[in-house]
């Protein structure tokens, strides 16, 4: 059948257009990304494990204990997860992938941060203007319904193979639950509770800071919790464009059919998943 609309020749065209035109801000977004991914993966090497293990099991603990630290109802709660964080690390650490897991980490915590730098702004202003949310909820659906292998074709095209390619592909993936789940929480703070704000006197910023965003962070950080495990989904696909970490070593499991490596590996993320989760959840979930 002959093609009537060759739609993919003009996106190619576009591309390419944004490539010889913008290069120099390629080249700076490169840069940052490849900077940050290195320092915050120097950083996170250079803590001794044994330290870095009690940090996050304490932070586990607290996060499902709250201020219920020291009573019976907060052990019961708190030592369970903070036994898995310390066997967990000690499994990973004990398969000799405890580098490859940093760099997991690494790069799941520079796309989340950029996740939810772009994305809280565009739910505010999703919730505050219906214009906006006419057109940002067609944009994220695109986002969602998108195969992931898709994002790391101009991911390679304008910043070559590495960290950074993996990040941008892994924001663009992950970004929509940020942007949804603020503008849901936005809009689902009582309206009376707005107009008590506004008739004591308070500017439209005092009500956004100071009413809707605080009513509304339980369900922003459930926001923060599904964009961490979507960033941890995209780690294997990430890998197929030079990101490290664990994704990589499934990936050379993948490709050596070697199933020892692909299964170490794969527990691996599911164990950071897990704590990944259970955290953000913990705190989300807190009044």
């Amino acid at each position: 059948m002959d093609r009537v609309i060759d739609l993919g020749k003009y996106i190619e065209k576009g591309i390419n257009a944004l490539e010889e035109n913008f290069s120099v801000i390629w080249r700076a977004i490169d840069d940052g990304i490849s900077w940050t991914v290195e320092v915050m993966n120097d950083t996170l090497l250079s803590v001794p494990f044994i330290l870095f293990v009690l940090v996050i099991a304490g932070l586990a603990y607290y996060a499902k204990t709250g201020r219920k630290v020291f009573k019976k109802e907060g052990l019961k709660k708190g030592l369970g997860l903070a036994l898995f964080v310390i066997l967990g690390f000690l499994l990973i650490y004990g398969m000799g992938y405890w580098k490859e897991a940093m760099q997991t980490t690494t790069l799941v915590l520079v796309s989340t941060l950029i996740a939810l730098i772009l994305g809280i702004p565009f739910g505010i202003l999703s919730a505050k203007n219906k214009t906006a949310d006419a057109i940002i909820r067609p944009i994220l659906d695109f986002m969602q319904t998108m195969p992931a292998f898709v994002y790391l074709i101009p991911a390679i095209f304008f910043f070559s193979v590495g960290n950074t390619p993996g990040v941008i592909a892994t924001v663009i993936f992950s970004l929509p639950p940020a942007v949804r789940l603020t503008s849901l929480g936005i809009k689902n703070v009582q309206k009376d509770v707005i107009e008590a704000g506004r008739a004591f006197g308070a500017t439209e910023n005092q009500i956004l800071f100071k009413i809707q965003l605080p009513l509304a962070m339980p369900t922003i950080l459930a926001g923060v919790n599904q964009v961490i495990l979507l960033a941890l989904s995209m780690v294997v696909i990430a890998s197929m464009v030079g990101a490290k970490g664990l994704g990589s070593i499934v990936y050379q499991g993948i490709q050596q059919n070697n199933i020892a490596k692909g299964f170490e590996s794969g527990l691996g993320i599911v164990i950071l998943a897990i704590v990944l989760d259970r955290i953000t959840q913990s705190f989300a979930n807190k009044k």
